[in-house]
C-alpha cells in the first residue's frame, strides 16, 4: 500500500459556507496499491473523508465511458489510470508548492472535463454538450429502397472500415480536451463527427451523400477541426476521432465532389498543391489559392472569393506578426525559398505514391501479421508492405 494525495477541483452550487461558494480545490490523502485506479482513490475519499464529494461511475473497467475527468491536465477515465502511475505523472509534472502537498508528496491534479458545464464537483453537464451535438449527426441508419423481408445482411469485410469508429464508448474524453471547441463552443466536436462517420461508412446506409453535405456546409462541421491531436491522445478506446474526420472530409471533397460554403475543399486543394509545388508551405500563397484558385480565379475572382480574401486580412497579419508570414515581400507571389537539392524530387514521388496507392491506415483493425489489437496497421494492407513500398521510393515513413 502507498500513501497518495488527491487534489480535486470541486463546485457545490448548494453550499452556504462562503469559503465554498464557486469552485475551490480540496486535498484528499488516500491509501491504496499501486496498481488501483484513481476511482478507486476518488471512492475511497467519498466514503472515509467527505460524502458530498460527486463522481459519477458505474462500471468501473472502462466500458461504460460515465467516470470521464481529468487527471493531472489530461482528458481520460479515472477508472482506467493506475494511480501508482498518476503519480508518477504527477511528480514529474511538479512545479514547487503549486503541485506539492504539505507532506512533500506530489499531488494527483483532478478536476472535471473540459468544455462542458460543471454540475457538481467532477459530475459536468454531458447533455448540453455531447450529448445535443451527438444528435446532430442523426446518429442512425437510413436505408434506401424496400426494407428486407428479415434482416439486412452486410459482410464482416465491408464492416472494417466503421469498426474504429464503432469502438466509441460516448465518454466525452475527446470533446473534454478539443481545441476547436474550446475556441468554437459550437463545433460539433470529435465524439460526434466520429459518430457520423461510422454511418457515412456503413454500406447499409442510403444517405451518405446528404450526410457529407450536410457536414461539410456546417460552418462548425467536418473543417471546423484543427489537427490538434488531443482527441486522440485523450481516447481510451483508440477510436481516434480526428482520423475520422479526416475521413470525412475526403470523402466529402474527392470522393462526391463536394464544393463546400466554407471553402474548405479549396484549402485543402490549395494546401497540398502548394507542398507538392515547393517542399514547404508558402503562406503567403495559401490564402489567394483557398479563395481564388488558379489564374482563372485570380483574373476573374467571385463575389465570395473577394470577401474571403477581405475577410482574411486579419489572420494575414496575425501571420505577420507571428512569423509565419516573415515580411511583407512574402506576399509577393513567388518569393519563397526553395528544398536543397533533390528534395523537392523527393516529395513529389510521395505524391506520386500516395496518389497510386490510396493506402489508408486504420490504427484500430490491423491485417494479417499485426502485432496485436490496437497497434498501427492497414486496412488490407500490411504494415511491412507499407515500409517496403516507401523503401522502394527511397522514402522514409513517418
Amino acid at each position: 500500500m502507498a500513501e497518495y494525495t488527491l487534489k480535486v477541483r470541486r463546485f457545490q452550487p448548494e453550499a452556504t459556507d462562503e469559503d465554498k461558494r464557486g469552485a475551490y480545490w480540496d486535498n484528499f490523502d488516500v491509501e491504496l496499491d499501486p496498481t488501483l485506479s484513481v476511482l478507486d482513490g476518488l471512492l475511497q475519499a467519498r466514503d472515509g473523508e467527505d460524502g458530498s464529494l460527486a463522481v459519477r461511475c458505474s462500471c468501473r473497467a472502462a466500458i461504460c465511458g460515465s467516470c470521464g475527468v481529468k487527471i493531472n491536465g489530461q482528458s481520460t477515465l479515472a477508472c482506467k489510470t493506475q494511480i501508482g502511475e498518476a503519480a508518477e505523472e504527477a511528480e514529474r509534472k511538479a512545479d514547487g508548492e503549486s503541485t506539492t502537498s504539505e507532506t512533500g508528496k506530489p499531488e494527483i491534479v483532478i478536476e472535471p472535463m473540459g468544455n462542458m458545464p460543471v454540475i457538481k464537483d467532477l459530475v459536468v453537464d454531458m447533455e448540453s454538450t455531447h450529448w445535443e451535438k451527438y444528435r446532430r449527426v442523426t446518429p442512425w441508419l437510413m436505408p434506401s429502397g424496400p426494407p428486407p423481408e428479415r434482416e439486412y445482411i452486410v459482410s464482416a469485410e465491408a464492416m472494417v472500415d466503421v469498426t474504429q469508429s464503432v469502438a466509441c464508448i460516448q465518454c466525452g474524453s475527446c470533446v473534454s480536451a478539443c481545441l476547436s471547441m474550446e475556441a468554437d463552443p459550437d463545433f460539433i466536436g470529435p465524439a460526434a463527427l466520429a459518430k457520423a462517420y461510422r454511418f457515412v461508412g456503413d454500406p447499409r446506409d442510403g444517405q451518405t451523400t446528404e450526410r457529407l453535405y450536410d457536414l461539410a456546409n456546417d460552418q462548425h462541421g467536418i473543417y471546423d477541426c484543427t489537427h490538434c491531436f488531443s482527441c486522440i491522445d485523450a481516447c481510451p478506446k483508440g477510436v481516434a476521432p480526428m482520423n475520422q474526420i479526416m475521413r470525412l472530409r475526403r470523402l466529402a471533397g474527392h470522393d462526391h465532389d463536394i464544393q463546400d460554403v466554407n471553402n474548405g475543399r479549396n484549402h485543402e486543394l490549395a494546401f497540398v498543391k502548394n507542398i507538392e509545388k515547393k517542399g514547404t508551405l508558402d503562406e503567403s500563397l495559401l490564402l489567394q489559392e483557398s479563395f481564388a484558385p488558379g489564374i482563372k480565379g485570380k483574373l476573374l475572382p467571385t463575389i465570395r472569393s473577394m470577401k474571403g480574401l477581405i475577410e482574411s486580412i486579419p489572420t494575414a497579419i496575425r501571420g505577420i506578426r507571428t512569423g509565419k508570414m516573415r515580411s511583407v515581400p512574402k506576399l509577393i507571389p513567388g518569393v519563397h525559398h526553395k528544398l536543397p537539392g533533390d528534395a523537392q524530387d523527393h516529395v513529389k514521388r510521395i505524391y506520386d505514391k500516395t496518389e497510386e496507392s490510396r493506402i489508408e491506415l486504420n490504427l484500430y483493425v490491423i491485417g494479417e501479421g499485426g502485432e496485436e489489437e490496437g497497434a498501427p496497421g492497414a486496412e488490407g494492407v500490411r504494415a511491412e508492405d507499407i515500409t517496403a513500398a516507401a523503401q522502394a521510393e527511397e522514402v522514409t515513413p513517418s
